[in-house]
């Protein structure tokens, strides 16, 4: 198995998993506030690994300049998606996001001049095609054809900017070790978060359809799922920074977009949430575009 395909699908699974914490806990607490949660725990992490390998910081305006950009993108990109999960369903949302491959596809080739064999492209059309079909419910005929649950702006809304996430973590680890670029642009994700959540707070309101906060004896818990997803988070990250540092950036991105597939499967399994046939057949097309990906 590739390098690149085997990163992304590290960094899928750590994304896939985390993506069922971050929804139960936005559907207590609300997106902004997990978004911030889950960004705060991450930088953490990353603060004490670098402390632990000893890593200096780069000094670099140009590095510096990218992993700003990089976690000013983060933010928006982790707040439509925690949105669009918390007001779900969250199998149709996490679907959609999962087209964020096919866009880094698209990009890595128009804007960092990789290439794809014939079976590669093939695939890679067939997953983005699958992911799509995920979210899209057909009821009455084509013609009434309509996305599948309020969430899918959102998921549009993160896809792009995850997508723009990848090519930019590209760019910056050409200047920079994956630790300073996480390091830096997490706690640029994290300060943008808190600002929000901060200034939701002073303005006496709640953010769209944010629910209360939760009362005392939910803290706990939320706390836990909070720790859990941020935990999840950086593994995704690491995997996913290691990948592009050493693979084509269109593999490891379009391998990391089957983390929803994961998400899918666990949200029929565990929660109780049902697929339309459509659905189904999208997941089959994901899983064969995969396989395709994989072939030399």
């Amino acid at each position: 198995m590739p390098f690149g395909l085997l990163t992304g699908l590290g960094a899928a699974l750590s994304w896939g998993a985390m993506d069922i914490a971050s929804a139960l806990a936005s559907r207590r607490i609300g997106s902004l506030r997990v978004t911030a949660g889950v960004q705060l725990v991450s930088s953490a992490l990353l603060v004490i690994a670098a402390i632990v390998s000893t890593s200096a910081i780069s000094t670099d305006l140009g590095v510096l300049a990218f992993c700003a950009l990089l976690g000013a993108i983060g933010a928006g990109a982790y707040f439509a998606y925690f949105t669009g999960l918390r007001i779900g369903p969250i199998s149709v949302v996490s679907g959609m996001v999962a087209a964020y491959g096919g866009l880094t596809v698209v990009l890595a080739v128009l804007l960092r001049g990789e290439t794809l064999t014939l079976t590669q492209a093939i695939g890679a059309a067939l997953a983005t095609i699958g992911v799509i079909l995920t979210g899209v419910a057909f009821d009455g005929g084509f013609r009434a054809t309509r996305f599948a649950g309020p969430g899918v702006v959102f998921a549009v809304v993160a896809l792009v900017l995850f997508a723009l996430m990848a090519i930019t973590m590209d760019v910056a680890l050409e200047s920079a070790g994956w630790l300073q670029v996480l390091l830096l642009s997490r706690l640029v994700t994290a300060v943008i978060s808190i600002v929000a959540v901060l200034a939701v707070a002073k303005a006496g309101h709640r953010g769209p359809d944010e629910p209360a906060p939760a009362g005392p004896g939910n803290r706990g818990r939320i706390a836990v799922m909070l720790l859990v997803a941020g935990s999840l988070d950086v593994t995704g990250l690491v995997a996913f920074s290691i990948g592009l540092s050493s693979a084509p950036t269109w593999m490891v991105g379009l391998a990391s977009s089957f983390g929803p597939a994961v998400t899918i499967l666990v949200a029929v399994a565990l929660l109780g949430e049902r697929l339309r046939p459509i659905q189904w057949f999208g997941l089959v097309g994901v899983a064969i575009g995969m396989v395709a990906i994989g072939l030399p």
